[in-house]
């Protein structure tokens, strides 16, 4: 097991120096100035700007502004925002409990709703429930998220009423960060009509954002369940009289959730890239709303450092999912 984990961690340092190249290549090849959108409407003379440039390290070749980006990120040092003028990772990791909130309610939508249609369509393989079922996953996954969004704001929101249109909660109530998570915070400082509010805006972006996690899961939760389904032990527990429920709910549903559980896992990395659309779309305060903003005011050094931090926590979590499949199945270990 050891082995394993070590040779897991020795190819995350290809990737983290493959993602510095690209998140560092990335905004270089952007449109734009970063000191005159520094500078605002309000512009820079001639000697301002070299001054700022040489301040910035602009002025430098490119292979030498990229060692000084490696140097810092190994030093913890992830720089200070353009924009703001205050340190990259005090902004994300204030924005980042938002994100996760968020994430966490999408994926918890998708399992809820997705592990049971799958294993509805799966038990009643070629029937009109099956071929529904289906035909919603691949419509929900193949669906743009941000027509999506703007379908169920339009319909719940602007027409209903029901949710509110954007934001983690309601402008009248103000409480002091605790966790950072809203719904937590809330329950701490036990303001049950600010938890009620903060739940009605989580509700929309959730749904939106869990929507092609939920796609995937229904389908990897009907493939699976098919499988274990035709294996010996469950034709052998139907010959014993078991009963229908109990055979698809003891013996296959157990085994058939160890690829779903994997799978479950991987969604991590798409929940964060469809949280960039997501929370434009609502104006949730997120690292993905951060990312949007930054890139439109060129700030190169929050947008490199930005995407180098989402990258190492898709593959911390990706690098968990991959030991805990291990611990279940040893086979993954020899191979």
């Amino acid at each position: 097991m050891l082995n394993y984990i070590l040779r897991k961690l020795a190819l995350i340092i290809p990737t983290l120096i493959g993602i510095s190249i690209c998140a560092f290549a990335f905004v270089r090849v952007l449109p734009g100035d970063p000191i005159l959108a520094m500078a605002g409407q309000h512009g820079v003379t001639p000697e301002r700007y070299e001054i700022l440039k040489e301040q910035f390290g602009y002025n430098l070749p490119i292979w030498q502004q990229y060692f000084n980006y490696v140097g810092g990120l190994l030093q913890g040092d992830f720089g200070v925002s353009l924009a703001t003028k205050r340190p990259v990772l005090n902004e994300f990791f204030t924005l980042f409990p938002a994100t996760v909130e968020l994430a966490l309610m999408a994926m918890l939508f998708a399992v809820v709703i997705g592990v049971p249609f799958g294993v509805l369509a799966a038990v009643k393989r070629g029937s009109w429930i099956d071929q529904l079922s289906m035909s919603v996953a691949l419509a929900g996954y193949s669906m743009p998220i941000f027509w999506w969004g703007l379908l169920l704001m339009m319909f719940f929101s602007a027409y209903l009423g029901w949710t509110p249109v954007s934001g983690r909660i309601a402008l009248s109530f103000f409480l002091k960060p605790i966790t950072g998570f809203m719904l937590i915070d809330t329950l701490l400082h036990g303001n049950w009509p600010a938890f009620v509010s903060a739940l009605r805006h989580l509700i929309l972006p959730a749904i939106v954002l869990g929507t092609i996690p939920l796609a995937v899961i229904a389908r990897q939760t009907r493939s699976a369940m098919l499988e274990v389904l035709g294996e010996d032990y469950v034709r052998t527990a139907k010959a014993k009289g078991l009963s229908s429920r109990r055979v698809v709910n003891v013996h296959a549903l157990r085994n058939a959730m160890i690829p779903v559980i994997t799978t479950i896992g991987l969604q991590v990395g798409l929940l964060l890239g469809g949280a960039i659309l997501t929370e434009t779309i609502f104006s949730w305060p997120g690292i993905g709303k951060w990312m949007i903003d930054s890139i439109s005011k060129r700030d190169y050094v929050a947008v490199q450092s930005g995407l180098f931090l989402i990258a190492c926590i898709v593959m911390v979590v990706n690098l968990i999912v991959d030991v805990l499949y291990a611990v279940i199945n040893p086979r993954i270990r020899v191979k």
